[in-house]
């Protein structure tokens, strides 16, 4: 399953960015758009609520065999056999995190350099998330990262890449000469009035 994932585009959900809608009809609506794998990302709800919208998450990821990730909690990806987590730099080290989670699951992990992006790799990461790319106010603590930058990552990898930070129909164009494998949004999805158009419209400027 691992070596099929299609990370060309990635939603990490944000509920505070949503417009008119709920988490639940939102990521439908994204994977109907053409979202290929989807992270669920909640920083300030208890365990409890967190299991709930993570089962009611995989229940629709399920329903169209999109992926889904966990964003740093390894108990709810084995509470409701998620396809993985991502993990942050100040989150749990990947060897470490494998060994918990088993050789079957993706682990991503979020990266600014290029030795970060090398480190995640050798310690068995699936993928790096590089960024922040653009200015970005859903994640106001992410380092600057230069396309330059992005480009050399990709080069001196074998693991997939994506971009993620402040990504939008917009920018997404000068992404492409880093030839990267997807890019990670929240935004430019999620706080749009239609989702299934964003999603739509960002996968076709990608193309």
């Amino acid at each position: 399953m691992k070596s099929n994932i299609d990370y060309s585009l990635y939603l990490v959900t944000d509920r505070d960015v949503l417009v008119d809608t709920d988490i639940f009809k939102a990521v439908e609506e994204a994977i109907k758009g053409g979202v290929t794998l989807v992270q669920l990302r909640e920083k300030s709800i208890g365990t409890l609520e967190f299991y709930n919208i993570a089962s009611k998450i995989k229940i629709i990821t399920d329903k169209y065999n999109v992926p889904l990730i966990i964003n740093d909690r390894i108990d709810i990806v084995r509470a409701v056999d998620a396809a993985g987590v991502h993990l942050g730099q100040s989150d749990m080290p990947a060897k470490i995190a494998r060994s918990i989670i088993g050789n079957n699951k993706i682990i991503g992990i979020s990266t600014s350099t290029l030795d970060e992006a090398q480190k995640a790799e050798k310690q068995g990461a699936d993928y790096v998330g590089v960024g922040a790319m653009f200015p970005t106010t859903t994640k106001d603590d992410a380092s600057a990262v230069s396309i330059h930058c992005l480009k050399e990552i990709k080069e001196n990898i074998s693991i997939p890449v994506v971009a993620i930070g402040g990504i939008t129909q917009k920018n997404v164009e000068l992404l492409k000469v880093a030839n990267i494998d997807g890019i990670a949004v929240v935004s430019d999805i999620l706080g749009k009035k239609c989702v299934k158009e964003a999603a739509e419209k960002l996968l076709s400027n990608m193309k």
